[in-house]
């Protein structure tokens, strides 16, 4: 039975087309995959079947009934965004329970303790690690996104969920409760539009698949008619080789640019490793292995309780800063993207420049000459798409908004550059792009780059060594050329010693 139709979909936008004629439908009990490159129009279809946008043109139906005319049908769609859009000052009882009820809103009194009880099994549930009075924002990313699909998935009324890249934030684990909890819901007959960049995810839970580019539908399938090479010449409009390698060329021989000697801090503790001129060093492990604590701690954003790192061969440093490392040469490059890593509000222009504003300035004030042709060859050099370098950042797809952050960095030239979890939400033509650039920067500049990651295939594909990390301690040191995925597995979840490493962890350590 198909409970969802939409035909001949158009909707613009100041001088955008950004969905042309586009139909898509879902039956009950099914699992439709939407995928597209970043700007292919999947949000905004989305926000069109939810009732957010009004089509400019085509017709939805929902149960054979147009919802524009009956409003309440769009109660039976409950939508996950990719982003976190939880209250993180309310507690988690009171996030996955809202909007309160009779039963526990009575003569204008909440009864919290109430509130408490009816979320414990929802917690249960979901494998949820937090207790119910915790305040949201003080719990891990991947339980506020799992808390977000319980709050939409227990939605009573809802008979088709809409799930917008919801294992970004999810370790393996998590994402293997998710799966389980999807494919219970499709066989409860509720429909699930499963919408991902990741394809090996695609290919694993989807039933049929929807292409977007451009915001036209350029196919749809049965999944298991099709092939993920298939998949992604529709999405990019270009062959892309899954297997390609993106490691640049290095020489065993060249110096360490970066020293760690025996630092511990919060979420790890005795690490010790050394990065080359001309390298690229991954980082594997699961959320909580220490990955990005470990750099923040080099960086000075969070301290570290013991040790040292020598930087250079020359500048021996214990007590780490923000400041020292800008002068060092040492750029961080966050993971939340888009709360700390841009200014969604200010231009492509001033997202730029935000770091060289020394460099621009003319007595007391900044040059606006300078600042745009800084700019605009920066964006000619990093082949970054925007219509004008004066849109807000905010406009451009992930994978743009992730140049600019790379070319704002290489603007001041640094010896070593961190990546953490530079694809994440960033779709599949545009990984290859930042894997490409990555490559060429290390083998243009002869700089260093440290690459986090939690998807194993990009690390592989990109690092010229691994480090793996479980529960913050080095569990195996690879080189990329000779090692596989198992393995990498296997030490992120302390099963195999390589190199040396010791996986006699520490019982007695406490993160």
């Amino acid at each position: 039975m198909q409970v969802l139709a939409a035909k001949g979909i158009k909707k613009r936008f100041p001088g955008v087309l950004a969905l042309d004629s586009v139909d898509f439908s879902i039956e009950q009990g099914e699992i439709h995959c939407l995928v597209g490159e970043n700007g292919a129009g999947k949000s905004t279809l989305i926000k069109v079947l939810t009732g957010n946008y009004a089509p400019d043109e085509g017709n939805i139906t929902i149960f054979g009934r147009n919802p524009f005319s009956e409003k309440l049908l769009f109660r039976k769609i409950s939508y996950v965004p990719q982003e976190i859009d939880l209250f993180f000052n309310l507690s988690v009882a009171e996030n996955l329970i809202l909007p309160y009820n009779s039963q526990i809103y009575k003569k204008r009194m909440i009864k919290l303790q109430q509130v408490y009880e009816l979320a414990k099994p929802i917690l249960r549930k979901y494998h949820i690690n937090a207790e119910p009075e915790e305040k949201v924002g003080d719990i891990s990313i991947s339980e506020q996104q799992l808390i977000q699909i319980a709050h939409a998935v227990e939605n009573q009324s809802a008979e088709i969920i809409m799930l917008d890249e919801p294992t970004t934030s999810l370790v393996s684990d998590d994402i293997e409760r998710l799966f389980s909890v999807i494919i219970d819901l499709k066989k409860k007959g509720k429909a699930i539009v499963f919408i991902s960049h990741k394809l090996e995810e695609v290919f694993a839970i989807g039933d049929c698949i929807t292409i977007l580019r451009n915001g036209q539908k350029i196919g749809d399938a049965d999944i298991k008619n099709v092939s993920m090479e298939w998949v992604i010449e529709k999405m990019v409009g270009q062959e892309l080789d899954p297997n390609a390698k993106y490691r640049p060329k290095c020489d065993i021989n060249s110096k360490s640019i970066l020293k760690v000697n025996n630092i511990s801090g919060k979420g790890y503790k005795n690490i010790s490793f050394e990065i080359k001129e001309g390298e690229i060093l991954g980082f594997a492990g699961l959320v909580g292995s220490g990955r990005s604590e470990i750099v923040q701690g080099l960086i000075g954003y969070k301290p570290f309780w013991q040790g040292s790192f020598s930087f250079n061969n020359s500048i021996v440093v214990k007590k780490p800063s923000t400041i020292l490392s800008k002068k060092l040469g040492i750029l961080y490059l966050p993971e939340e993207r888009k709360k700390q890593g841009i200014f969604p509000y200010l231009s492509v222009i001033q997202n730029i420049s935000i770091m060289i504003l020394d460099e621009l300035q003319k007595g007391f004030f900044i040059s606006n000459k300078k600042e745009k042709k800084c700019a605009i060859d920066l964006i000619k050099e990093y082949n970054i798409k925007t219509n004008t370098p004066h849109n807000k950042i905010i406009f451009l797809s992930g994978g743009n908004q992730q140049k600019v952050i790379i070319a704002r960095a290489m603007r001041k030239r640094p010896k070593l550059l961190i990546f953490d979890e530079p694809t994440k939400g960033i779709d599949v033509g545009a990984k290859a792009e930042i894997y490409r650039l990555m490559k060429e920067i290390v083998e243009k500049y002869n700089i260093s780059i440290i690459l986090i990651s939690s998807e194993i295939d990009e690390v592989i594909k990109c690092s010229n060594r691994i480090l793996v990390l479980y529960r913050g301690q080095i569990s195996g040191e690879f080189n990329a050329d000779n090692c596989t995925r198992t393995e990498i597995i296997s030490a992120m979840i302390g099963q195999i010693n390589r190199n040396g490493y010791s996986l006699a962890i520490n019982k007695e350590y406490n993160s």
